[in-house]
């Protein structure tokens, strides 16, 4: 950790790319399930009781505090759902209980990382065929980042195919008080991502451009703006 160099940090307009389903919380994708009120007051306590964020936002999750997350803010419960629904196998730096907002410095960045991971996808299925949208959620960054850009002796933390090396170095990181990590793109040559640590850095949520990505028949979707 004494070897990675940490930069002073003054970014605005960072992209991060979210289904659009999920872009409008406050529109419960439950409501069009319901006949009635009374329904959907059922709907919404059998889905709260099993909803990461909402545990997270009453300290009832193991990965992160109560204390450490966004409220009354705009977009508050998108940033806290970063944290609170991490992979089951983790990213590239955070692990399975604790997550962390991921974002580019470009909209192609963005784009690039969200289409190689959907695009795997479809590969473990064996089928690329779908359309999915996806929201551009934009956020100011104004902190003090641990830096991998020209760090040579953490490569392997970079590694396209694993993230063994890079969890362990977030966990150490994150223990150490890091705010979390600017990194080169793996998926687009010249990007640069982010990766922070704590809700309380994500500053200024906002909604920016939309996409639809889709498959069809090919490992590369055609990317429209809608």
């Amino acid at each position: 950790m004494a070897l990675l160099p940490v930069t002073p940090l003054r970014q605005f307009d960072t992209c991060r790319l979210i289904p659009s389903r999920f872009a409008d919380l406050e529109d419960s994708v439950l409501a069009p399930l319901a006949e009635d009120d009374d329904m959907l007051r059922d709907l919404f306590d059998l889905d709260n009781a099993t909803n990461e964020r909402l545990r997270g936002e009453y300290g009832g999750l193991p990965g992160i505090g109560v204390d450490e997350l966004v409220f009354g803010v705009p977009n508050f419960r998108i940033i806290n759902a970063a944290y609170t629904y991490p992979r089951p196998e983790g990213s590239r730096f955070n692990d399975g209980e604790r997550g962390a907002w991921y974002c580019a410095f470009e909209p192609e960045t963005a784009l690039a990382e969200i289409t190689f991971h959907k695009t795997v996808e479809y590969q473990e299925i064996g089928r690329f065929d779908d359309s999915v949208s996806y929201q551009t959620m934009l956020a100011d960054f104004t902190s003090t980042f641990h830096d991998l850009r020209g760090a040579r002796n953490f490569t392997k933390t970079l590694a396209p195919d694993s993230y063994i090396a890079s969890q362990a170095l977030a966990e150490e990181l994150l223990e150490g008080g890091s705010m979390g990590i600017i990194y080169p793109s793996v998926r687009r040559a010249g990007g640069t991502n982010l990766a922070c640590f704590r809700p309380a850095l994500v500053g200024n949520v906002r909604k920016g451009s939309a996409y639809r990505l889709t498959w069809a028949g090919s490992p590369t979707p055609v990317v429209e703006s809608i």
